[in-house]
């Protein structure tokens, strides 16, 4: 049997059946974000099943992050399915067009990996790794957990995963079940904020500055049931803020009084920023601290390394075991290599993409654009209207990431990554972004 909704019949008699019935038809675009769902009652009745077998189909597709239940509303088909990622909110950049919107690092500024891999191709042949062998290099575990200890990062043993988000969604799986509540940063960065509803975790936004999430905004997410919460320790994603001293001391009073709540503490601007970090390790009870390679050494090497307290990584690293069970120790060795020959100059990779974002915030200010951007290689400009900003400037020769990739419930801004752009580039890019507002705050005032 089956029912149509809409013009797309949902079928099946098993409540996988039907949930991959109505996940396809979302996939299909023919059941459109925000579309409600028959009430379980009235899909059983007409299907010919059980009321609990519609009720575990539909607590399905929560978990898959396909639906949400809104109340009094019912179940609808959440405004942005797992299976749209965020990063296909992007415009397309046609040839000759300036690609600020990719979010990726200068190339230029990425070292040779020649003599890295090599190395580990010397050691490799030497001592090949085989099944049984340690997870985690030595090595790079000593170094990792060196410069751990340097910016006090409290005791805690080293694992390895296949990058940051790798790394976000096994700390997460490591305490939180289905309908937990995390908070997040809003604007954040667009893969985390698709991960934790695809893992069918509620989403508890947290507004940030240039200091990073507002005290007072995680204290009321967690008053609100948060179980977790993740926060960026500097050159966040899309804004460019810092956790400094005052408000890392701040959050970790509020994350004093819950002191079960997960943190987790990603430091990707590790290797390329030069402010420090300022922990919030140790707060709570349960935590992680990660730090990615892929921004100052590469993306491809799909390497970060992590520490937290032994209970969690126990588990992240029990489930890893079952699933790739390592990262590969080649890739390792080499990133060991890089970080022991001290092979990117993190102060001059620093001072670079410095020069760029506060030139370009220099050149915004001028013009009377508000900006933000206070490290890392993104620069944040809030919008009235995002789409006649994206199009003002993609007229122009700029393809920028639209903010709704980024946001929650925060307000509307463009995100412009400043790593391929030349200093001498600043004037006509500011020019080009206030003439693309302009247009917006005519219609939004006039």
């Amino acid at each position: 049997m089956c029912i149509v909704l809409g013009d797309y019949p949902i079928t099946g008699r098993r409540a996988i059946e039907i949930a991959e019935s109505v996940e396809q038809g979302v996939n299909s675009g023919a059941l459109p974000p925000g579309r409600a769902l028959p009430a379980l009652r009235d899909l059983a009745a007409r299907l010919g099943v059980n009321p609990n077998t519609v009720a575990a189909a539909y607590r399905t597709l929560r978990e898959r992050g396909v639906v949400e239940t809104a109340g009094r509303r019912g179940t609808r088909v959440r405004a942005r399915p797992a299976s749209t990622p965020r990063e296909a909110l992007r415009p397309a950049a046609p040839q000759g067009t300036r690609d600020l919107a990719a979010g990726n690092p200068d190339t230029a500024l990425l070292p040779s990996l020649e003599a890295a891999l090599a190395e580990a191709a010397v050691r490799h042949t030497r001592r090949p790794t085989l099944y049984g062998a340690p997870a985690v290099s030595p090595e790079l575990a000593a170094l990792a957990r060196s410069a751990f200890d340097a910016d006090a990062v409290p005791e805690g043993p080293v694992a390895v995963t296949s990058g940051s988000l790798d790394a976000i969604e096994r700390v997460l799986a490591a305490h939180l079940r289905p309908g937990d509540a995390v908070a997040v940063e809003d604007p954040g960065w667009g893969s985390a904020l698709d991960l934790v509803p695809a893992l069918g975790l509620r989403v508890l936004p947290v507004r940030v500055d240039d200091d990073g999430p507002l005290p007072g905004e995680v204290e009321r997410a967690l008053e609100r049931g948060a179980r977790a919460l993740l926060v960026t320790s500097r050159a966040q994603n899309p804004t460019g803020a810092a956790i400094g001293a005052e408000r890392a001391d701040a959050l970790r009073a509020v994350l004093g009084t819950r002191p079960g709540t997960l943190l987790i503490e990603d430091d990707h601007g590790h290797g390329f920023v030069d402010l420090p970090p300022h922990t919030l390790a140790g707060a709570t009870t349960r935590w992680a601290v990660l730090r990615s390679a892929a921004k100052a050494h590469g993306p491809d090497l799909r390497l970060a390394v992590l520490t937290g307290d032994e209970l969690t990584l126990d588990r992240l690293r029990g489930r890893q075991a079952l699933g790739p069970g390592w990262v590969s120790v080649l890739l390792q060795e080499a990133v060991a290599h890089l970080w022991r020959e001290r092979v990117v100059d993190t102060a001059a990779v620093a001072r670079s993409y410095t020069r760029r974002r506060d030139g370009l915030l220099a050149e915004l200010a001028r013009h009377g654009v508000t900006a933000h951007g206070r490290s890392g290689m993104n620069v944040w400009v809030p919008v009235p209207d995002e789409t006649s900003a994206v199009a003002g400037l993609l007229g122009s020769g700029w393809a920028v990431a639209p903010g709704a990739r980024f946001r929650l419930a925060a307000p509307p801004g463009v995100r412009l990554t400043v790593s391929t752009l030349r200093v001498g580039e600043l004037p006509g890019l500011a020019e080009d972004v206030a003439a693309a507002l302009r247009p917006s705050e005519a219609r939004r005032y006039g």
